[in-house]
Formats: structure tokens, C-alpha cells, sequence
């Protein structure tokens, strides 16, 4: 067995981004992720060849990535809710390119500048495109420091498999704690050969375009459904998990830090004799519509839980397709929901 490591959120994700092969990282200081650029600062450094760049701006840092991820090689940012707006343009560019990089959002309070606590704000901007255009990343939602740091080398895997951007969803809870973490050893996947379009030496072939000016609106439209189809090919990497879905009275859905907060309610409720179940997304796009419309046939209260106005409730809506009563229960600005609130929530729902 590996040996455990006690590891801040924000650091662990940079150990993981090395553990996962990634050798250059460009980004720019924002709370509460500042630690994961000091940390990939200062491991790159340790890497002939290795590139370590505190951009001028999240604009910068975003086209450096798309640089890099134009060569193949594993590349990652990262940022907090305001800054990850501002890479959105370049997120656009690097999905309508298909190449595969790695993104870290560690969610802080909004909109505007908001403020450093944890909140869920972003929901919305990372699965529904963010930028302009059709296009999707995939988005992976940890629970806790070992998850950010499964999550990361996994998104680094999701990404390169299948040409597209991959963001790895944190808030500023999961960035600040600490908690033991065991890198594994990295189990080797087959993934697609990079020889016929990453940027090098070109071995005599031509070069694919990477920048990607299409105003042929008939070659944009078979760009666009090509991409379209491999967000079909995502759904088969859902991922979620399920948590006392026994013959439960309601069942939960929460993600993320409010999901850790959702699992302690479950053991308050049991012990009133209320049998509360969880749903908890970890792929949040592609989301796991199915496991929620299956579930909508057996319970008929579903309660959504987010530190936001509620916008995963769209998707838990759309999965549950009117089969039963969908509810909400958030807190926004930083303000951290608690188990005896959610448990609250649940008694008013179930009189």
C-alpha cells in the first residue's frame, strides 16, 4: 500500500497533476487556489524541459495552454470563479480545436468579485459551455482531497481520450483542507495515439490546423456536429454514487462539498427514523440523468441541495422528467450549509 501523505486540497491537486504527467502549467494567482500555482512553481522546477509560467493574465495563461495543448503534451491551469470567466474565450478556441488540457476551478462566492468562501456558483458555467458556441467540457466534481486527487489524473486521462477539455470542479473548502491522501499507482489505459495531429516536428506530414477560423458557415456546421457526436460518445463515462437507496422516504441529490454535508444528515435522519437516500453526481457533465429517472419511478420527493439559487436543479428536473416532486434547498455568497439545515428542509418536505 502507498504511503498516506497529509496534503492541502490545493496542493494535493499539483501532485496529482504531476503523478498524471503534466509538465507544463500556466495559470494566475486567485484565492482561495493560490497554493496550487506555488506548488506547481515550485515541483516543475524539479523536471528538465518543464515549463512553470505566472502569466500577465487568466487571458494569457488560457492561450499558453492552448499553445501547449496544440503539441500533445499534458498541460494544466487553474483559477477561481472570476478568472475561470475570463479564460472562457480561449475554452472555446481549445474545445472548437479539439485538444485536450486540464482546467481546475476551485469555486469561490459570486457573481462579480464575491468573495473567497466556498460556494457552487458555477454550476452553470462549467457544464452548459461557459463560452460561445456549442461546445462542452467534461467536468469532474471531487468530494474530498483524495478525490481532487483521483479526479485530476483522471481528467487528464477523459481529456486526451477524447480531444476535449476536462475541468475538475472544486470550491474553496476542498482547497483549503487537509486531509490524508494516497497517490496510487497509475493504472495504464489505452489511449488514442496523438502522432496524427499534435504539433512537432511534423515527421514530413501536414500540419492540422490548431487555430480554427471556419467562415464557411457549411464546414462550421460539420465541425460543430463532429463535436457534437463525441459528447454522445462522453455519456458512457457518467459516473456517480449512491448512498442508503434502500426504500428511502426522499432522496438528496448534492455533489461535491454539500454532498460530504448531505452524507451526515443522512446519519441525523436516521437516528428521528427518517430514511433520507444520496445521489451524488461526480461526473456533472455528462450528468447522470438515468440513475435520477430511475430513482424518480420508486421516491417521489427529490431534493436538490447546492450552495447556489439552485442550478443543478435544471438537470436534476430533466432526468426526473416530471415522475416526481423536485425541491431545493441552497445557500449562496460563501455561506456553508449545514446538516441540521438540510435536515430541517427535509422534515418540512416530508409532513
Amino acid at each position: 500500500m502507498a504511503e498516506k501523505l497529509l496534503m492541502k486540497g490545493n496542493e494535493a491537486i499539483g501532485e496529482a497533476a504531476i503523478h498524471a504527467g503534466c509538465r507544463y502549467y500556466y495559470g494566475y494567482p486567485i484565492t482561495p487556489q493560490s497554493e496550487l500555482t506555488a506548488y506547481m512553481a515550485k515541483r516543475l522546477l524539479k523536471f528538465e524541459g518543464a515549463a512553470f509560467i505566472q502569466s500577465e493574465s487568466e487571458v494569457a495563461a488560457i492561450n499558453m495552454v492552448y499553445g501547449t495543448a496544440a503539441t500533445g503534451n499534458r498541460v494544466m491551469t487553474s483559477s477561481s470563479s472570476p478568472g475561470i470567466s475570463l479564460k472562457q474565450e480561449g475554452i472555446s478556441y481549445i474545445a472548437c480545436a479539439e485538444l485536450p488540457c486540464v482546467i481546475v476551478n476551485i469555486m469561490r462566492g459570486g457573481p462579480g468579485l464575491g468573495s473567497i468562501q466556498p460556494a457552487q456558483g458555477d454550476y452553470f458555467q462549467a457544464t452548459k459551455g461557459g463560452g460561445h458556441g456549442d461546445y462542452h467540457l467534461i467536468v469532474l466534481a471531487p468530494s474530498s482531497v483524495q478525490e481532487l486527487v483521483d479526479l485530476t489524473i483522471k481528467a487528464f486521462d477523459l481529456a486526451d481520450k477524447y480531444r476535449n477539455p476536462a475541468m475538475v470542479l472544486g470550491d474553496g473548502l476542498l482547497g483549503q483542507m487537509m486531509e490524508p491522501v494516497e497517490f496510487k499507482k497509475i493504472r495504464k489505459i489505452d489511449l488514442p495515439s496523438k502522432e496524427d495531429w499534435a504539433l512537432g516536428s511534423c515527421r514530413g506530414r501536414v500540419p492540422r490546423k490548431m487555430v480554427t477560423f471556419n467562415l464557411d458557415p457549411y464546414e462550421l456546421e460539420k465541425l460543430v456536429i463532429k463535436i457534437g457526436k463525441k459528447y454522445e460518445e462522453m455519456k458512457k463515462e457518467t459516473e456517480y454514487e449512491l448512498v442508503n437507496m434502500d426504500d428511502p422516504d426522499m432522496v438528496i441529490v448534492a455533489y461535491g462539498t454539500v454532498a460530504r454535508i448531505a452524507k451526515t444528515t443522512i446519519q441525523k435522519a436516521k437516528k428521528e427514523g427518517i430514511n433520507i437516500g444520496l445521489i451524488r453526481p461526480i461526473t456533472l457533465y455528462p450528468f447522470p440523468y438515468d440513475i435520477i429517472n430511475q430513482t424518480a419511478d420508486k421516491v417521489k420527493q427529490i431534493m436538490v441541495s447546492e450552495m447556489s439559487l439552485g442550478q443543478m436543479v435544471e438537470d436534476v428536473k430533466l432526468g426526473v422528467n416530471g415522475k416526481a416532486k423536485v425541491s431545493f434547498y441552497g445557500r449562496t455568497g460563501g455561506v456553508l450549509i449545514s446538516p441540521a439545515e438540510i435536515l430541517e428542509e427535509a422534515k418540512k418536505i416530508l409532513k
